[in-house]
């Protein structure tokens, strides 16, 4: 008898995911620990495994539905095996996605708006599995043509990618959730050659300045932009936030920097070699600071503050959906190369998607850094339950009085913390903003852990 593969709870919080994609088509063999499918949850994109050896029969849910916990995915079977019909879902499943409502409703807000557009706009959870199970053409995915007259539902790095190689939007098929164009979509439209007026209407768009800069669009929000969504709210409604910001002399820093990509850069990394960048220094000094003024390293646990023994540091890195902050765990007993090389690994897994639930928990302290996008100073939202998150700037050459009280060139860079003021207290922060000064300004003391 045919076994019905239902969604499973990929994260502590998900109600509810999006299938990305199907890695198994129906007819294809599938034995125990072969993936399935990957699915969108509120945290990451996870690939399904299998458990049960046999003959995809059927894909109930297509490519870019939403599937809630405990619905059914697909039906496992033998070869030549009826195909079971379409299970019902559980009433239970369709209020699930509105659960997180109860402790943050406004988040959840911007969810329902698209509906008033039934055309454009995904429809809520249970009628999208719904009508998922009632696709004309059952395993493949349902994509939505964009044609001349209609709205084109594309994501922002589509439209770009798709001026920037002068491929036109019409006509080509969108694979993301709701039959959205997304990189992949163009990336495969690019290398398939275009019909004549379609390529001189992209060449007269892309050469056009004046105009609509895009087309008007309800985006339905992914799983994962609603959780940073209310996190953040819960993270700047219940934590008092306080500022407190520092002018470092980066100089030595970059110096020393430089010097050692030169000597290592051309290397083979079973030789020592390898580049390290700016942020793997500000995140090896930021341990070193956590470790002088231990008391930032700290969590608001209601009747305790917790004082963490070792640094469990994250740092943010930014994707199309949104901020994924990884964490390189026990930090503070790793070197500046060990870090360097976790956070290159952290962040090609989260530009691919392939963060863990949890690689991204149990930070103690956050890292985030704007300084590669030219901007000067800011400050970032607290990730709870850390009781600070570090905010870096760029580098900016400028003109500075030296210590002989002559105006020289200097090299500056403005670092900023947002502290948690029911842990810490400004003098605190202004302790641990020194120690990171200290340390930065003297970056051989990065070399001796």
């Amino acid at each position: 008898m045919a076994e019905i593969i239902e969604m499973p709870k990929l994260s502590d919080t998900m109600t509810v995911g999006t299938l990305v994609k199907w890695l198994k088509k129906e007819g294809d063999k599938v034995a125990s620990g072969d993936m399935l499918c990957e699915v969108e949850t509120d945290k990451a994109t996870m690939e399904v495994e299998n458990f049960v050896a046999g003959v995809m029969l059927k894909h109930y849910v297509a490519a870019g539905g939403q599937v809630p916990v405990g619905a059914p995915m697909c039906a496992i079977g033998k070869a030549g095996e009826a195909v079971p019909a379409a299970p019902t879902i559980a009433p239970k499943a369709a209020p699930a996605p509105a659960k997180p409502a109860t402790a943050a409703p406004a988040p959840t807000k911007p969810v329902p708006a698209p509906a008033a557009k039934p055309a454009a706009a995904p429809a809520p959870v249970a009628q999208a599995v719904s009508q998922n199970l009632k696709s004309e053409t059952p395993g493949e995915p349902s994509f939505a043509k964009a044609t001349e007259g209609t709205r084109i539902k594309a994501s922002p790095l589509a439209k770009k990618l798709a001026a920037e190689k002068g491929v036109t939007l019409t006509g080509v098929q969108g694979s993301g959730p709701g039959g959205r164009i997304v990189r992949a979509d163009v990336l495969s439209a690019a290398g398939k050659p275009a019909a004549a007026g379609a390529s001189s209407a992209s060449a007269s768009s892309v050469a056009s300045l004046t105009g609509p800069i895009g087309a008007d669009e309800a985006v339905a929000v992914s799983n994962m932009r609603a959780t940073i969504a209310r996190r953040l709210l819960e993270s700047t409604n219940g934590i008092p936030h306080f500022y407190v910001e520092i002018e470092v002399d980066a100089g030595p820093l970059a110096d020393m920097r430089e010097g050692l990509n030169a000597a290592l850069g051309d290397l083979a990394p079973e030789k020592g070699g390898g580049k390290f960048t700016v942020n793997d220094f500000i995140l090896k000094a930021s341990v070193e600071a956590l470790r002088r003024v231990p008391a930032v390293n700290s969590s608001w646990m209601g009747e305790t503050i917790q004082r963490h023994g070792s640094v469990h540091l994250a740092f943010g890195v930014a994707i199309e959906d949104g901020l994924l902050t990884p964490v390189i765990r026990d930090a503070d007993s790793k070197s500046l190369r060990q870090i360097s090389a976790e956070a290159k690994a952290l962040i090609a897994k989260a530009r691919a998607k392939k963060l863990t639930p949890a690689e991204m928990s149990g930070s103690t302290f956050t890292v985030t850094n704007l300084g590669m996008f030219g901007v000067t100073g800011f400050y970032g939202i607290i990730n709870p339950p850390n009781a600070g998150i570090l905010s870096v700037g760029a580098t900016l050459t400028k003109p500075v009085v030296d210590a002989r009280g002559q105006i020289v060139a200097g090299r500056r860079m403005a670092l900023g913390i947002s502290g948690d003021h029911r842990v810490i207290d400004g003098a605190i922060a202004a302790q641990f903003l020194a120690a990171l000064k200290t340390v930065l300004e003297t970056p051989a003391l990065l070399l001796l852990g």
